[in-house]
This record gives structure tokens, sequence and C-alpha cells, in this order.
């Protein structure tokens, strides 16, 4: 019996989501029975871990050329374990237990918020066939894997200098809350899917990797992983900041030019 390799290449990427659902899996399964530091900075590991093959999965089927509709459904399902549920227990466990019913709904509302974001992705993303469209350049709202990589960079920072990072649960509450309402918000934040090497693209990526090198050398690597996910928050921001005044500026320039003259 002949087995066709090219129809089983598809089995790939879907190992690679399958290998992101057993860490978040994993990550929540320790913080559910650890309360130590040392556990939750494994679980913080871990769904770094699930970043890496959420990111692989995509880049193995473009390249295997195996993108399917069951592939795109299978991804999002992954992303609603990994980045919705293991950090949403993490940061529960690790910071907002004191509070009580309110860190309780702090960690299901970024639970809620992940799901949310992922299900209007799925829409966004498939045409009226069921097919994966062509990614856009944007993608609206902030991506689960970004949010939850803060989340899990800050408590892997501060295991990294013994806790002296340790923040009050309202502080780390107010992240969440921020975090869960950017990714079910309607701002853009870029894809890189078709980034350009022109000047522009180089300095900034330059500028992000060397001032990360810088962090990761002089303290954890943990710190250059929460800058670089807060300088794309801050950049989606700030691009979504300036097209607002752009597009408010035509507004005022076509009122005066509709504007009858006296």
């Amino acid at each position: 019996m002949r087995v066709n390799l090219r129809k089983s290449l598809f089995i790939l990427p879907n190992l690679f989501t399958l290998s992101s659902v057993f860490c978040g899996f994993y990550a929540a399964v320790l913080c559910a029975q650890g309360a130590s530091d040392d556990d939750f900075y494994r679980a913080s590991v871990l769904i770094i871990f699930s970043m890496f093959f959420d990111t692989m999965d995509g880049r193995v089927a473009r390249m295997t050329r195996t993108q399917s509709a069951f592939g795109l459904q299978l991804d999002s399902l992954a992303d609603v374990v990994a980045f919705g549920v293991a950090p949403a227990l993490l940061v529960y466990n690790w910071a907002l237990r004191p509070l009580g019913m309110l860190g309780i709904v702090a960690g299901f509302s970024f639970l809620a918020c992940a799901a949310v974001r992922l299900a209007r992705f799925n829409v966004l993303a498939t045409g009226t066939d069921g097919a994966p469209k062509k990614p856009d350049k944007y993608i609206l709202g902030l991506p689960s894997p970004g949010a939850a990589g803060i989340l899990v960079s800050i408590v892997a920072a501060n295991h990294a200098v013994s806790g002296s990072l340790s923040s009050s649960p309202m502080t780390i509450l107010i992240v969440v809350i921020a975090l869960a309402f950017f990714m079910v918000s309607t701002i853009r934040f870029r894809s890189f899917k078709d980034l350009r090497m022109n000047w522009r693209s180089v300095s900034l990526v330059g500028f992000a990797l060397g001032t990360s090198v810088v962090l990761a050398l002089q303290w954890h690597i943990a710190f250059a992983l929460g800058w670089l996910l807060i300088s794309y928050v801050a950049i989606g921001l700030i691009e979504s900041m300036l097209g607002m005044a752009r597009k408010a500026a035509r507004l005022r320039r076509r009122e005066t030019e509709d504007k009858p003259v006296v």
C-alpha cells in the first residue's frame, strides 16, 4: 500500500498546534496544583513555548501549502487554551487570588475576551465558502498570544529578580483588564505579514531588537519579551490615534469644501 506523502503533510502544522495546546494544558495544571513562585515561573515558560509553537504552525502550513479551514479552527481552539485559560489561571493564582471574587471576575474577563477575540478573528479570516482568506497586514484587536505574553513576561521577570517586582494585586488587575479590553477592541495591530524592508522598517526592527538584547543581557530575557510586546501594543495605539486624527482632519476639510460660500 502506497502512502501519499503530499496528503499526509497536513499533519505537520496540526502537530505544532497540538504541541501548543499541550504546553497550555501543562501550564494550567501547574497553576492549579502549585502555589510556589517556581511553579508559576515554569507555567509562564510553558506558555512562552506555546507562543513559539503557535507561530510555527502557520509558517509550516504555508511552507507545505496545507492551509485549511480545519487548521484555522483548530488553531483558534488551541489559542483559547494556551492564551486564554492558562494565562488566566496563572495570573489569578499568582496575583489576583487575594482579591477574592473581583480577582475571579478579572481572570474570567481575560479568558472571555480571548475567546471572543478568536471567534471574531475566525469570522473575519474566512470567506463565505469557509476557506481561509489571504492574511491582511492589520489584525483587529490585540492578538491573544501578545496579551498572554505580556502577562507571562511579568511573572517570569518577577521570578528572575527574586520577587522584587511583585506589584499590588490591584495593579495587576488593571493590567489584566486593559489587555482584555485591547483584545476585543477595534484597534488595529500590525500582523507583519507584508513587512517591507525599507529604511523605516529596518530602523524600527533594529531598535526593537537592539534594546531587547540590552535588556536580556542586563536583566533577563523575560524583560526583553515584555519590552517587545509592550512596544507592539504601543505601536498599535499610536497608529490608531494617528489614523483617527487623519480621519478627523479629512472630515473637517470635507465640511469646509462643502460649506456654501456666502
